[in-house]
């Protein structure tokens, strides 16, 4: 669900970058510490599937795309920080290589789908574990990847009514709430299935190796 270029307002990514750039500030802090031989190459093999995942797009109307993220692994297994420095990583390197999604947008792609789409899943798995360990990761991942949608979606649809010609036309995404909103997340909702199993199948072999952090 990359947003590209051209698509948003100086308005709307000269900020995002701003609050991006302070949130991977307070994510890198104290990382030398944690990152050890036995680390890096887990965070790396998992870091590479969502990777991968973000290549396999499903193209949604008005520009932008759906796909599992593999954000709510990444978070469950190495917490919000690392999974919003690795996400971030992917996102930079799939806008340099393939183009999917952009520079400028970088900001709120890193904000909507690594730190939004981390913390939720933290948050949720937390908050359900009573439902069991399968059960709450899967809420987790599910949710995790409807609010990360949620918020391109609303992202893209404020664009009509925050940049506009003397005519009143768009100067940059055209379409409003009307049309993002369900376009991004009724896709997600089929998505989210697909990610919610993956999740649990990672997370499941994350906790017999035991990389999961108590």
């Amino acid at each position: 669900m990359h947003i590209p270029d051209g698509f948003l307002s100086p308005q709307t990514y000269l900020p995002a970058w701003g609050v991006a750039t302070v949130a991977w500030a307070w994510a890198g802090r104290g990382l030398a510490q944690r990152l050890d031989e036995t680390l890096v190459p887990r965070l790396a093999m998992l870091t590479a599937l969502a990777y991968a995942l973000g290549l396999i797009m499903l193209p949604l109307p008005g520009g932008t795309s759906g796909h599992a993220i593999g954000v709510a692994a990444l978070a469950l297994i190495f917490g919000v920080r690392l999974a919003f420095l690795a996400y971030s990583g992917v996102l930079l390197l799939q806008a340099l290589l393939f183009g999917a999604g952009g520079i400028t947008a970088l900001g709120v792609n890193a904000l909507a789908l690594g730190l939004v789409g981390a913390a939720v899943a933290v948050g949720l798995r937390r908050l359900l574990a009573r439902c069991g360990d399968s059960v709450a990761v899967a809420l987790a991942a599910f949710v995790s990847l409807q609010v990360s949608a949620l918020l391109i979606a609303l992202v893209l649809g404020v664009q009509p009514l925050i940049a506009q010609r003397e005519d009143g036309s768009p100067l940059f995404f055209p379409l409003g709430f009307a049309v993002t909103v369900p376009a991004v997340l009724l896709p997600h909702l089929l998505i989210g299935i697909g990610e919610a199993a993956l999740t649990v199948l990672v997370w499941r072999y994350a906790r017999r190796k035991g990389w999961v952090a108590a």
